[in-house]
């Protein structure tokens, strides 16, 4: 239930997933903390505390729902127990590798935007995002064939391949798009 976008996330998603050991989790800030797992640092930008969904947050930032763990993880999570709530919370995973000494965080800049779509008007709110950037930018958001193409993974003769069943649909055409684009740079480089 997490959309993530923007200049500059791919480098932090990189980094957090070269960490060989420990975990890594990303924070964002947000104005409204105590819906989640809120993260505090010293003035040294040490992590000091984690806790989940505070009534009095003591920061504005948040962990976003996307996580790297070695695999310590498993007897972790084996140990977690219920939260006041009743839920075995993830936040109790990452604050015992911040109590081991082994939990990093990757603070999201500007530029990045993280939608949290676990309710109803976050979820609108992120629609509307995507459908803006995708109406000016006429580029698709969470393609996984494009980002395989740009990476390298495919060539635009698999891309085409995949985009032709999916040809009715926009989505389909957007492949195509992205392939032709990158065939005209190539014969004008």
């Amino acid at each position: 239930d997490n959309i993530f976008y923007g200049h500059g996330f791919p480098d932090s998603i990189r980094r957090a997933a070269t960490q060989e050991s420990g975990a890594t989790v990303l924070g964002y800030r947000v104005h409204d903390p105590e819906r989640y797992g809120v993260i505090d640092f010293d003035d040294e930008g040490n992590v000091v505390s984690i806790e989940e969904k505070p009534e009095a947050p003591r920061s504005n930032y948040a962990v976003v729902g996307l996580y790297f763990y070695d695999d310590q993880v498993v007897d972790i999570a084996r140990a977690v127990e219920p939260s006041a709530r009743g839920e075995l919370e993830i936040t109790a995973v990452n604050d015992a590798y911040l109590k081991r000494g082994q939990l990093e965080v990757v603070q999201m800049g500007r530029g990045v935007a993280w939608l949290d779509t676990g309710t109803f008007e976050s979820m609108v709110e992120a629609s509307e995002f995507v459908r803006v950037l995708e109406t000016r930018q006429r580029l698709k958001i969470g393609s996984p064939e494009e980002v395989a193409f740009q990476m390298g993974f495919i060539d635009a003769t698999r891309l085409r391949e995949l985009a032709e069943p999916l040809l009715k649909s926009g989505y389909g055409r957007s492949l195509l798009e992205v392939a032709e684009h990158a065939e005209r740079e190539a014969l004008d480089g």
